[in-house]
């Protein structure tokens, strides 16, 4: 399908001729996210630089009978922004401002375009920071956080992103703003907050947030650990848990990992190693010694290859190199990789560590694995040509086979990265039928037409089946 004229002149009517793209160029750009199994060129593109513009653009697609999704830097894993079905892509990346701090309340609000990373650093100055912290930090923004419920390494201590988020302004699929919460903490009545954070723009699109920063810690201690196994980092991190320390962040990375970061940022990553852990401490000055003379000695009875101390924010930062740029540098591994986002209870972090090494053998791949280990949220990278179809295949058996497997250890088939498209048939493998009839009538009563970011989440019927039917008959 191709744009009408009448619909572009009112789009451009809304938003100026300089935010609507319909070209194939344009097209072919917003198309996909960071998953890279699927792809849908929207019909068009539109840039809107205000709520009541996004409000006229979706009131306009309700007119015509079009699917429209929002989109943010598209840095999202599961195909949760594609449009489908010939819609309309509007994206909010114009709409970046940061519109108060008030420091004493500790409170920010903010356009939904807005850059995590950006919004850190206007809060450095308060002595503040936003906690939520994803592994694309430099280029995620605010309303793409909002809509996955975002997590990222410090989630162990501070959580995911919606105990963050006071208040939202919204568009609903009708195209009405409403307003919910604010500044101070939400009033009596449904937690409507809560049940949009993490929908994945399925119910509605968040253009503005009030925001709960936080305090920036008195002091903080950043290890770096080095094992000879991936079995003894990850029985080092249980043994951390079980003796009730409480990191800021947890991090596992692996060999692969590793080789691919030190090859890009010559880091001088211990080279002999088969998995790190990177461990960052942060709280009261008596608090953090403590619990770093407690990670030190359990790290020495799990016969620790290496233990690095960061003597400064500088090593600081070079240590989380290691973590926060492990995905890019692996780019250069193989011409595709698929990043899955399995959880398992963290008891079962060796058990999973493990099972995903055999995982790999057995379909005949490599893949590259880090994990919030103190939350068990495992987010192993599958290296694949998507040139070659039986490389692709086999990619899609060993996710299958590694989220199956989370599910039977008692986890999740998601942690942070959403269900959207990717994942929408393993929800029958979590809910009986009555649970997913309920969600279904929750997305019916707040989106009636089923216009706003179709398809998404919920299962469409069969692909559930043969994803674990295929890995199965492979494995």
């Amino acid at each position: 399908m191709s744009l009408p004229v009448e619909l572009r002149r009112a789009l451009v009517a809304i938003c100026g001729e300089d935010a609507v793209f319909d070209d194939p160029t344009h097209r072919r750009l917003y198309e996909a996210d960071a998953y890279a199994f699927d792809a849908a060129p929207p019909v068009a593109v539109v840039l809107p630089r205000s709520t009541d513009e996004v409000a006229r653009v979706v009131r306009l697609c309700r007119r015509e009978g079009l699917p429209f999704a929002a989109r943010g830097a598209a840095t999202g894993l599961s195909g949760g922004c594609l449009v489908l079905g010939d819609g309309i892509q509007i994206g909010l990346a114009r709409m970046r401002s940061i519109l108060e701090v008030d420091p004493i309340g500790r409170v920010a609000r903010v356009e939904c375009g807005v850059v995590n990373l950006e919004l850190s650093d206007e809060l450095a100055v308060h002595g503040l920071h936003f906690a939520p912290d994803p592994s694309s930090q430099i280029a995620c923004t605010i309303g793409g956080n909002f809509a996955e419920n975002a997590g990222g390494p410090h989630t162990l201590k501070y959580g995911v992103t919606s105990p963050h988020v006071l208040g939202a302004r919204v568009v609903d699929p009708e195209g009405q703003v409403y307003e919910i919460g604010g500044p101070f903490a939400p009033g009596p009545g449904v937690d409507l907050l809560g049940l949009l954070c993490g929908s994945e723009g399925t119910l509605g699109v968040a253009t503005e947030f009030w925001l709960r920063s936080s305090p920036r810690p008195p002091a903080v201690e950043t290890f770096l650990l080095a094992f000879a196994t991936p079995e003894s980092a990850a029985s080092c991190v249980s043994a951390c848990v079980r003796q009730g320390v409480v990191p800021a962040a947890m991090e596992y990375v692996d060999r692969v990992m590793l080789d691919a970061v030190e090859a890009v940022h010559r880091l001088g990553l211990p080279r002999r190693a088969a998995a790190v852990l990177i461990i960052e401490l942060d709280g009261e000055e008596d608090t953090v010694a403590r619990e770093s003379d407690q990670v030190e000695r359990l790290a020495r009875r799990h016969e620790v290859l290496e233990l690095r101390r960061a003597a400064d924010a500088a090593e600081r930062a070079a240590l989380w190199r290691a973590r926060k740029h492990a995905f890019g540098a692996i780019g250069r591994l193989a011409p595709n990789y698929a990043t899955q986002d399995g959880v398992v209870p963290r008891a079962k972090v060796p058990e999973i560590v493990r099972a995903v090494g055999e995982i790999a053998r057995r379909w005949r791949l490599e893949v590259g694995c880090v994990l919030h280990a103190g939350d068990g949220n495992l987010h192993p990278a599958i290296l694949y040509d998507r040139r070659d179809a039986d490389s692709v295949e086999r990619a899609l058996g060993a996710c299958a086979e590694i989220l199956e497997l989370c599910i039977d250890l008692g986890g999740t088939p998601t942690g942070e990265h959403g269900i959207g498209l990717e994942k929408r048939e393993y929800l029958p493998w979590l809910f009986g039928p009555g649970e997913l009839e309920l969600f279904h009538s929750i997305r019916r009563a707040l989106d009636p037409r089923g216009s706003c970011n179709p398809d998404k989440i919920l299962p469409m019927g069969g692909g559930c089946g043969e994803s674990r039917i295929r890995a199965e008959s492979r494995g």
